[in-house]
């Protein structure tokens, strides 16, 4: 029994390790094959999960939401916010360092309270084990996780996905092209 719940382990661990994250912008999709600007390319199923960042009001995060809170450290380890995504349920609590450059974090956590401070909002967000304070500026992107579409994947959109070995999209994040300047 052991050594098939060790063996079972191994193929869980081996699963995940063969997965690649991809962030990028879309530059094609044909309805089957996913061109992601200098990232090269990957087949969305029948089985890939679409989820689309529906844009918010930062009024409309409530204390006992569960977000995940993109952050740079600022001087002092003050954690300033420039993306804020409301999720349906809990998604791996805690605060760690976040992949996307240096000084960036990753905070998925309830929100404990919310109050106004002299740089925008400040959240202050719960997890087992810890809590973090984080300023939300006006300039920063606040949206919620909904069911995407297909006919979002635009040239342009933004996309955080996930493929296995065989290139097939497990799930794919989609976010709007952002506007002209």
């Amino acid at each position: 029994m052991r050594k098939l719940l060790f063996l079972g382990l191994i193929c869980i661990s081996t699963a995940v390790a063969g997965q690649t994250r991809v962030r990028g912008t879309v530059e094609s999709f044909d309805g089957k094959t996913l061109v992601v600007k200098d990232a090269g390319s990957v087949q969305v199923g029948d089985k890939t999960e679409l989820v689309f960042t529906q844009p918010i009001k930062l009024a409309d995060i409530k204390p006992g939401d569960f977000l995940g809170v993109t952050s740079t450290k600022g001087a002092g380890g003050q954690l300033t916010a420039y993306e804020v995504r409301r999720f349906p349920k809990p998604l791996n609590p805690g605060h760690r360092p976040f992949d996307g450059g240096p000084n960036q974090t990753m905070t998925n956590a309830t929100v404990g309270t919310v109050a106004q401070s002299s740089n925008g909002q400040e959240l202050t967000l719960t997890y087992d084990g810890g809590s973090q304070k984080i300023i939300v500026p006006q300039d920063a992107s606040v949206s919620e996780l909904v069911p995407g579409k297909a006919s979002q994947l635009v040239p342009g959109a933004r996309v955080n996905l996930t493929h296995g070995p065989d290139k097939v999209a497990l799930r794919i994040q989609i976010s709007a092209p952002k506007p002209p300047q």
